[in-house]
This record gives structure tokens, sequence and C-alpha cells, in this order.
């Protein structure tokens, strides 16, 4: 696939008037501020044509900063900003006086060559400037090439940055180039420092060696019925249900998670690169782990016949779902069953299949519990997923919806069982004592942002109630059971999850909104999550007398929001991968007609959603030639001056695909 470079690249590199050093000394040029101005500090939001924009308390929008005076700030960067004074009619604007904080500076793009230079056109459309690279760094790289780039100063207010390259990812417009590019995009590495592989074969070596000593040490569930229910392309399985029938309609279920922190310890190689990566990514094709595959998909791992370390939470419970009965420690399991879902599921169906009335006991009971869930006002925002069959070029040759089946609820509603009851146990257990753990919390989502879905909501004809405290979970659920099967119920819930706070990890706990939970951590998936891994080693400590003491409260407050930005990065990484195969996959059908939804609505086009494929694209109103059409705002609409066809949010309409971008990740339809 031919790389396109962006327009007039070939020629020069795109330049913005900035000013000297990287690293956020402004010079002689930036404004010298008197007690007398108005300064604002802040995460500053810079957009593709390289203007930003900084929220102050003590105004009603953002203010904007013009190019010319974002001063080097990038998006995302720990500002000052100087307050401009007022103009009348016209948005507060401002600029840039110090940079306290940078949030990156390594970026992913395409290498462009020319006989006097060579630079990176970045990726990342928020980066508004490209950067210079010494020719003596590309001669050997072909042009066309992408890169992974390091800013190393910005020398000249008149210039471009200079980088350095630290990787050749490979020719763009291949699959494994441009996987791997959004990976380092996002600030994630693809292989271990060799510090880190070794130290893990060390672990492996010794920890086999010690195995019978541990045994003494832990409960033994070797004899339990034990089994894990994992995709079936997975490798590594984080966590595994035992069951035992106590008679009397009470069971002995155990929720056994593999005890990563038996193996990682606090400030070992191991324990820095996870506490680095704070979680693995998952793309399309691939998955870039937390740990390495000896601890992540062998030692660590729960695989089934084989002796494994496990942290359990372990549940007397009866057919209705109460727990009478709890307990936490560490225990050794050996899993009797590596189901898939698909798998798992058959037997459930199937009265003859492999451990049905035990399936079949678990579902019931977890149908009780989330039933009890949705009673307390969790919100239930499952929604359809799409999954691609690649080919072995790893171009997208089909696309299908993912099937919640009734063992993918099962599994989730034991794991919610086993966090919400950790938390709980850790935050009575801790409150009185000054200790500290890790919670998953979720606020209240924001009035302004509720009032604007109330809004949206109304002009599809639904109405949320919202009282002067905002609005309830309750209110939201009963809202999602309405739209349960409509045509516009992905919307709704899209628009919905939009207008909800993050769930983040802290050390506060403030209960999660959206589960209807007043305790809530992650404690079940340590292969995979670091706070998971955190929460292990509290736990443990907690068991035997130790605790974490409030004097460490900065440093696990710090790994909880590093692990909650992380987690925001390998989301934005998910979505880019999945978003590049939906255009690759559509480009292979330009000029096809196909059935979607509208999506959103601008002054500009219209986006429509495809049915089958989830793949968005843009209807722009220049294309759209039986009419001049113009935005109807409160509607959420177009319409048509003089015919008055209206095209209104949610609608379902036929589109023909007219062209892909797999450079900006774009789709163009046309109304058909």
């Amino acid at each position: 696939m031919k790389n396109t470079p962006h327009k007039n690249h070939a020629k020069k590199p795109k330049q913005k008037p900035i000013e000297k050093s990287f690293k956020g000394d402004l010079g002689s040029k930036a404004k010298l501020a008197t007690k007398k101005d108005k300064i604002v500090k802040g995460q500053i939001s810079v957009n593709s044509l390289g203007v930003g924009y900084i929220t102050a308390p003590d105004f009603d929008e953002d203010i904007e900063i013009d190019s010319n005076f974002l001063k080097t700030a990038l998006h995302n960067d720990e500002v000052e900003v100087l307050i401009h004074k007022p103009v009348k009619g016209l948005r507060i604007q401002g600029e840039v006086i110090k940079i306290e904080k940078r949030a990156k500076s390594e970026f992913v793009g395409t290498l462009q060559k020319n006989d006097k230079m060579c630079f990176l056109v970045p990726d990342d459309k928020k980066m508004y400037v490209d950067i210079i690279i010494p020719s003596s760094e590309c001669k050997d790289i072909e042009d066309g090439y992408k890169v992974l780039v390091k800013i190393t100063g910005w020398e000249n207010g008149k210039k471009n940055p200079e980088g350095k390259i630290l990787k050749v990812i490979g020719k763009a417009g291949e699959h494994n180039t441009e996987m791997e590019s959004i990976v380092f995009e996002k600030g994630f590495n693809t292989s271990f420092p060799s510090e880190v592989e070794e130290e893990a074969k060390k672990i492996a070596e010794e920890k086999k060696g010690l195995f019978e000593a541990e045994v003494a040490l832990r409960k033994d569930f070797r004899d339990t019925l034990t089994f894990t229910i994992d995709p079936v392309d997975a490798k590594d399985f984080d966590d595994a249900l035992s069951f035992k029938n106590l008679g009397e309609n009470k069971y002995e279920i155990g929720i056994h998670i593999a005890d990563v922190s038996h193996y990682v310890k606090e400030g070992s190689e191991l324990d820095k690169e996870a506490r680095k990566r704070a979680l693995s990514v998952y793309l399309v094709d691939r998955t870039i782990p937390m740990l390495p595959e000896i601890l992540s998909n062998d030692l660590c791992s729960l695989n089934p016949n084989e002796n494994k370390m496990a942290f359990s939470a372990v549940f007397k419970i009866n057919g209705e779902g109460h727990v009478s009965e709890r307990w936490f420690g560490k225990t050794i399991i050996n899993s009797n069953k590596r189901f898939s879902y698909e798998e798992a599921q058959k037997s459930l169906d199937d009265s003859k299949g492999l451990y049905h009335k035990e399936l079949t006991t678990l579902n019931n009971i977890a149908k009780k519990l989330q039933a009890e869930k949705f009673k307390k006002g969790a919100i239930d925002f499952e929604s359809d997923e799409v999954k691609f069959v690649l080919d072995p070029a790893g171009v997208p040759i089909k696309v299908i919806r993912k099937e919640r089946l009734d063992t993918h609820k099962l599994v989730e509603e034991f794991m919610l069982l086993a966090n919400r009851e950790v938390a709980e146990f850790l935050y009575k257990a801790l409150e009185k004592k000054g200790g500290l753990s890790i919670y998953r919390i979720h606020d209240a989502p924001d009035k302004e942002k509720i009032k604007n879905l109330s809004v949206f909501l109304r002009a599809l004809g639904y109405e949320l109630p919202i009282s002067a405290k905002g609005v309830t979970s309750r209110d939201i659920g009963s809202l999602l059971k309405k739209i349960e099967g409509k045509a516009e119920e992905s919307l709704i819930k899209t628009a919905a999850i939009r207008s909800m706070a993050k769930a983040i990890y802290s050390t506060k706990n403030i209960g999660h909104f959206g589960l209807a939970f007043e305790y809530y951590t992650h404690f079940t998936s340590p292969i995979r999550r670091y706070p998971d891994l955190l929460v292990q080693r509290v736990l443990f400590k907690h068991i035997h007398g130790e605790k974490i003491s409030s004097q460490e409260f900065a440093k696990y407050e710090k790994m909880a929001m590093d692990s909650s930005q992380r987690e925001i990065s390998a989301s934005e990484a998910e979505r880019a991968s999945i978003k590049y195969k939906q255009v690759e996959y559509m480009a292979k059908h330009i000029g096809e007609t196909f059935e979607g939804i509208i999506s959103g609505v601008t002054e500009w086009g219209l986006y429509v959603e495809e049915a089958e494929t989830k793949s968005e694209g843009m209807v722009r109103l220049r294309d759209m030639k039986d009419d001049f059409y113009m935005l109807d705002p409160k509607n959420y609409a177009i319409v048509g001056q003089k015919k008055k066809k209206k095209y209104s949010l949610g609608d379902k309409v036929r589109i023909k695909i007219t062209g892909a971008d797999l450079n900006k990740k774009t789709l163009d339809y046309v109304f058909a």
C-alpha cells in the first residue's frame, strides 16, 4: 500500500512559529507577567490546527490559545497561561508563559526526505508541527518508512523541533508496521528490556524448584473441581472457578486468581517494568503483555492439569446468591478443565455436557447476582462489538459480531463478586487502622454533561429525570431498558457512556456509580493489570498483620493515577487498531451500498455508522446535491432549505462508500 504524505510535505516540513527550547524555557519573547495579570494553570488541549484550549475556573468557556501563542506547548502538557485583555464579542484569548510538564516527547510518524533534509510527519494529528531529523540519521532509511522519534530540542523559534530516531518500525501501510506504530505512538513497548527477561527466566527456574515447600504454606484446593473459562484464543489464564456442593442449597464457590505477587516482588526489575506498563494492551491481532510470556503464559497462568499458585476468594453461598461466609488467602489449585466461552456454553446447554450440573448451578447463581445488581441501580452498558478475521498477511477478510453468551456473564458476575467483597473487606479493616488500599472508583456524572445528555435524548423522544442532585444510576438504567432492541440503542448507549465520568484507580474509596457498588476494586486480573497486583500485596499484608502505612499514601496514589492514565492510552490503542482495520476492510467495498444509522450531526456533515461492521464515516453536506442543507442544532438534524427533507440523529439510512483514507483512518459516504 502506497503511503500518502501530508499535503506539500514532499517539498518542506509543516511549520509553526515556536519559541526556544523543548523543556519549556520560552525565551525573551514571552510576556513577563505582573501581579495584576490573570494566570491560570492546567492541562492544555491542542487540536489538529495547532490551536490550544485550557479550562479556567472563573470563565464560562475554555480559554483559546492561538498557535502563535502556544510557545511550544503540545497536547496534554501542563502549562501556565496568561489571559489576554478581553475583546468584546470575541472568545477570551491567552498565551502560554510556562510549560511545567511535558505529556510526551516521542512521536511515531512517516519519514519524508528531500534533497536537503528529512523530517517526520507525525501520526498524532494533534502534533501540529513536523520534526526535523539530521540527514546523517536517516540516510539509510527509505522515504515513506514509519519511525519512532524523540524530540531533542527546539533551538530556534522560527524553525521546527529537531529529533532523533529511536526505532525504524517498517514500511508505512504494511499490517505489522501499522499495528506496531499504534503501540509505540501510545507510549508502549513491544519488547521487554533484557534485564527484565533474564529476571523472569531466573524466577521461573528458582520457583519451580521450591514448589513443594510452598505447598505447605497454602490451602490446598487440588481435589476440588476447578476450571477456567476464557476466550478461545486466550494464552494467559488469570482466574479459575472452583465448585463444591455442600448440600441443602448451599455451595462453596472459589474465585482463584493467579498469584502474581508470589513471583513479582516489589522493587524488582519485573515490578518496575510492570508498573511502567500498568496493563496489557489488546489490539485486533495481538497482545502486548504487561509481564514477559514465561510468566504471563506459563508460570503465573492457571493452565489446566498443572499445580498452580493462586490467591483466592472463597465463598459459602446459597442458590439465591446470598453470601454467608468468605475467606481470602493463598492457595494451590489444579484446574480440571480449560473451557472456552463457547465450549462452556455448549456444556451448559447440553444436559450431557461436561460439568453441566455444576455450570448450571453457577449460572443460576450468577443470574441472581446480576438481578440484584440491576435492582440496586447498576447500569447495563453492554453493546455490540466487532471482531476481525484476518488473513495471514493481516488483511481483514471478514467482520463478525461478538456474541455475549451466558458463560460470559457467569464469569463476569463471579469476578464482580470477588472484587466487591475484597474491596469491602479491605476498606472496613483498614479504615480504622489508618492503612490504605487501591480502589476502582466511578464518580457520579458531571451535571452539565447530564443536562446535555437530557437535551440529546429529548430530541430522540426520550426523557431522563434530573433532580437538583443530578441523576441516579437507576434512572439511567431504566432508560437503557426502554431502548433495548431499538435502532437507536447503540447510539444512546454511546452518548450515555460519554456523559459518564471515567472509572479510575484511587486510594480514596467513593464507590462505583455505574455498578452501584459501595465498595469495588480490581483484584481478579493481576497478569494483565498492575493495580490488581497491588491489591494482592495489600490483602496479603493485611491478612498477616502488616499494613501499608499512610506515609506511603503519595506513592500509592501516584501508582493509581499512572495506571488510570495508562489505561486511557491502552484503550486509545485498541480503538485505533479497530478503526484502522474497519477502514482497511471498507476500502475494498468502495462503490457498494450498506445500511447505517446517523450517529452524529455537525454543520459540515453527518456521521453514519454502518450497521454490520460498526464502521463510522461521514456524509459531507457539500456532497448532498439534491438541496442546500443547514444544521438544526436544537433537533440534532440537518434540513433541506427548499424541499425541507430532514436527516436526524438516529435515523436509519442507506449509504454508499466513496472513499477510504488509511492514513487519517477516515471513511467517506454518500446517501444511496
